[in-house]
């Protein structure tokens, strides 16, 4: 009964540090809470779940921006061939608190003047 209480309880504790990480990076809590503009090209996209990512290099400097779940992309109107690589792009979003990580949580994009809202009513 006691090496299965010391077993469950380790097993406890390293379930806690692989999802510490996921946790943190999830929701809006890692973020400024202030809105960001960022111009560039998409030079990587990585689809899916739980959320999109895109490399975009902004005037040389390389951001990951999260995209939405797929569902909120489609619900937004926005196919997965309008973030190709290559693709010129305008992002409204959250970035990290820690700018130097150069992480950005899209709520708006904008593609060859179309406009994409991920998080309406969200300001």
């Amino acid at each position: 009964m006691r090496r299965e209480t010391l077993v469950f309880g380790l097993l406890v504790a390293l379930a806690g540090l692989r999802a510490d990480p996921a946790a943190a990076h999830h929701g809006w809590s890692w973020t400024t809470g202030r809105n960001l503009q960022l111009v560039g090209v998409i030079v990587e996209v990585r689809l899916g779940n739980p959320h999109g990512m895109l490399k975009v290099d902004a005037e040389g400097d390389v951001w990951t921006v999260e995209v939405g779940q797929p569902w909120r992309n489609q619900r937004a109107g926005l196919r997965d061939g309008d973030l190709a690589v290559g693709t010129e792009i305008t992002i409204i979003g959250e970035p990290s608190a820690n700018l130097d990580d150069r992480l950005l949580k899209a709520e708006k994009i904008r593609i060859g003047g179309r406009d994409y809202d991920l998080y309406p009513g969200r300001d």
